[in-house]
């Protein structure tokens, strides 16, 4: 029993991976390696989830830690962090592993060394992990030789991704054996700790605040290194917080970026509309949500929004169509902004949601009462969090409650229109009796659509 002396509430649980008494960048990165590589092969079904990643085939999976290569005397040996082996049968791929943790990043002179020695070796590839958090795994954050690149498999996975797909793989997913979801269950609090240095996304930098002035001022330019900065921080935000949904959720939550553009491409289009408009802009998709999520940044107004465009339904008046969004809307943030957008105009019908309640009718188009509306748009807006970091307060923080708060308490809650199935005639008896149940008009029709969507929206 604790004692008034010894409280229970001040005992450090026992962990099988303790980021306890962690002493340097050296000895943090050969923990998380160490931990990572061990529960790949502990817990079968989560090795599985990160050598599927890499192309690996089916197999069982083993995982070693500073692996040796000697080179010729004279030269001092290679020891990249780790190795990974999948072996089936006969068939057998492996790979090398460099790891990165906190604010260390993957160096391009040791990344095409470790590839020139998995190609010497007959090696299948390598994988690079560090807090750069990419869209694709496919991607790396760093520059290589392409021609280094040649009959190798190179992967480049983020410790917040690779936090993603634990949780997932336990929370979701599910492990049958018990003392195996235990032990995925130590790496992802291991991984959750920040003495770990494998804890995500770490925040705008230390260029946000001249960036973030300079949009205010209009003094910036695409060229500069700063602006560049903050693209390259926005994209990363992005990936951050669709991983971040991607846990809560167990679904594939990503970014929708224009089609065929690589990371560079962005980042310099990025760092273009930064330096002339102030602002940065992104989309992000769940699945079966009735519209994407937009992504809105405004650092001349300071503001952060997130909004969705839903499509309105067709084939009913227009009153009819405002109404069956309002009546979706009935547990929606008061502030929220709605649009109604209709075809041939350029400027929406908007007005807050807590007046649309009142008077749905204001969101007619009033040069023509009778034009339907094609979509709806809902928008919340916030003031932006200015800290560069991760705390309180900050933008990263700020901004990744909001998109939560929008999701749940507006995106969630909206179910894309759907028409009725096609009728068939009532056929002619020619004696004046009901038609049999079922040939009387449905409930998605004009008629019945019509009656109950004129109802007072608030009720």
């Amino acid at each position: 029993m604790a004692t008034a002396e010894q409280p229970e509430a001040k005992w450090r649980p026992a962990r099988l991976i303790s980021a306890y008494g962690i002493k340097g960048e050296t000895e943090q990165e050969q923990r998380a390696t160490s931990a990572l590589l061990a529960v790949m092969g502990a817990v079968p079904d989560f090795g599985r989830a990160i050598v599927n990643w890499l192309g690996a085939p089916a197999g069982r999976v083993s995982a070693y830690t500073e692996v040796r290569f000697d080179e010729d005397e004279g030269e001092a040996a290679h020891i990249p962090d780790g190795a990974l082996l999948v072996q089936r049968g006969k068939t057998r791929w492996t790979c090398l592993v460099e790891v990165k943790t906190g604010g260390n990043t993957l160096a391009k002179d040791q990344i095409e060394t470790y590839l020139r020695i998995a190609r010497s070796h007959g090696m299948n590839g390598l994988l690079t992990i560090s807090n750069d958090i990419v869209s694709d795994a496919s991607e790396l954050p760093i520059s290589v030789d392409k021609k280094s690149l040649k009959g190798l498999t190179v992967r480049h996975l983020s410790w917040w991704r690779i936090l993603t797909m634990a949780i997932e793989q336990k929370e979701h997913h599910g492990i049958d054996d018990p003392e195996q979801a235990w032990i995925l269950g130590e790496l992802i609090s291991y991984l959750q700790d920040e003495r770990s240095g494998a804890s995500g996304f770490m925040g705008m930098g230390e260029h946000w605040v001249k960036v973030r002035e300079g949009a205010r001022n209009m003094t910036l330019r695409p060229a500069d290194p700063a602006v560049r900065d903050i693209a390259e921080r926005w994209e990363q935000f992005v990936e951050y917080i669709c991983l971040d949904l991607r846990q809560s959720l167990g679904r594939s939550v990503s970014a929708v970026w224009p089609r065929n553009t690589d990371r560079a491409a962005r980042v310099a289009a990025g760092s273009k509309t930064i330096a002339q408009d102030g602002t940065m802009a992104a989309s992000i998709k769940v699945p079966d949500a009735a519209a994407p999520i937009d992504l809105g940044v405004n650092l001349r107004t300071r503001q952060f929004t997130t909004s969705s465009e839903i499509d309105a339904p067709k084939d009913v008046r227009a009153i009819t169509r405002i109404n069956w969004l309002l009546r979706q809307a009935k547990d929606m943030p008061p502030g929220l902004r709605v649009e109604a957008r209709y075809p041939n105009v350029r400027e929406p019908v908007a007005m807050l949601l807590e007046d649309a309640r009142k008077h749905p009718e204001r969101l007619l188009y009033a040069a023509d009462p009778k034009r339907e509306p094609r979509s709806f748009r809902l928008t919340l807006a916030n003031e932006l969090g200015l800290k560069r970091d991760a705390s309180q307060g900050s933008f990263l923080s700020a901004s990744r409650q909001q998109l939560k708060d929008f999701y749940r308490e507006v995106l969630q809650a909206i179910r894309a229109w759907q028409p009725s199935a096609p009728r068939l005639p009532v056929p002619d008896r020619g004696d004046g009796s009901t038609p049999p149940i079922g040939l009387e008009p449905e409930s998605g029709s004009e008629e019945a659509l019509t009656t109950s969507d004129l109802a007072d929206p608030t009720s």
